[in-house]
């Protein structure tokens, strides 16, 4: 693999375009249109101060120079047309990203390998619409992925197991711990565990108990743990959270009215634009 194509430039997608760079790969990001992608030019300038500010190892020489390796794009076929592994990261939602499998499967060559970094959904919902269900799985990475790298990597019956272990030698690449999942399961590891956490935090608020600051120091007192469930929506993203929890249970789908009503229609969408159920730095 030499080219990587990103599909969806929103926090994660920018950071898995980014970090696939740093490691020296030609990536091509895609998204909707040019707004879209103005932003995203501003997430990989923020990307790049924020590994030489964590100190990743040779960041103060290759940040930039990463960023040289990203080429952005609103034009489908242009960003597939010479992709050896394209990495979906768009929004959570079924039908939008089998659109864009179908959509993609018409202009992409045979050889290329379609991955999603879907959070939720089994690829087993999505294979049938890539048309290439033997070349297609799940590669998910976790927020802050220049730290926190792991990549769970999940094939459905269909995925050929030598694209399988493509895709894990990808990971070991860019810098990621693969970490192989033996058979498909909705949220992977870390979800799996992370989600719940996240959904019963919710729910003490929707339930009235207390407020977000005091779950979260609640839980950061208690446990130790850097950070509480209300600093970890703002860092995945409100709209994210949103998506996930309107598919949920009762409670979940009023946490979902609540995120939409009192911060997402008032733009604050969490740490990407400086407020959600916090307050932050805007992204530079």
């Amino acid at each position: 693999m030499n080219t990587i194509t990103v599909l969806g430039t929103g926090v994660l997608g920018s950071q898995i375009a980014f970090q696939t760079a740093f490691h020296g790969f030609e990536v091509v990001a895609y998204d909707v249109d040019q707004p879209a992608l103005d932003r995203a030019a501003e997430r990989f300038r923020g990307l790049a101060a924020r590994y030489v500010a964590d100190g990743v190892d040779g960041a103060s020489e290759g940040a930039e120079t990463a960023i040289g390796r990203i080429r952005l794009t609103s034009d489908l076929a242009d960003a597939v047309a010479a992709a050896d592994l394209v990495i979906e990261a768009v929004p959570e939602n079924l039908e939008l990203k089998q659109g864009i499998y179908r959509s993609m499967n018409e202009v992409a060559t045979e050889s290329t390998i379609f991955a999603t970094n879907s959070s939720t959904l089994l690829p087993s919902d999505l294979a049938a619409s890539t048309g290439r269900a033997d070349r297609f799985l799940a590669l998910h990475f976790a927020n802050e992925i220049w730290s926190h790298n792991t990549a769970e990597v999940m094939g459905t019956p269909e995925t050929d197991p030598a694209v399988y272990a493509q895709v894990v030698d990808f990971a070991r690449r860019i810098g990621m711990v693969p970490i192989e999942i033996k058979k498909e399961k909705a949220g992977y590891l870390l979800n799996s565990l992370l989600v719940p956490f996240l959904q019963a935090g919710a729910e003490l608020l929707v339930d009235g108990i207390a407020d977000p600051a005091a779950i979260d120091a609640t839980w950061r007192i208690g446990t130790g743990a850097p950070k509480g469930p209300f600093e970890i929506y703002d860092i995945v993203g409100l709209t994210t959270a949103y998506n996930i929890s309107r598919m949920g249970g009762e409670k979940q789908q009023r946490f979902a009215e609540i995120l939409k009503k009192q911060y997402i229609d008032e733009g604050k969408l969490g740490v990407a634009t400086g407020e959600g159920f916090y307050t932050y730095p805007r992204e530079s």
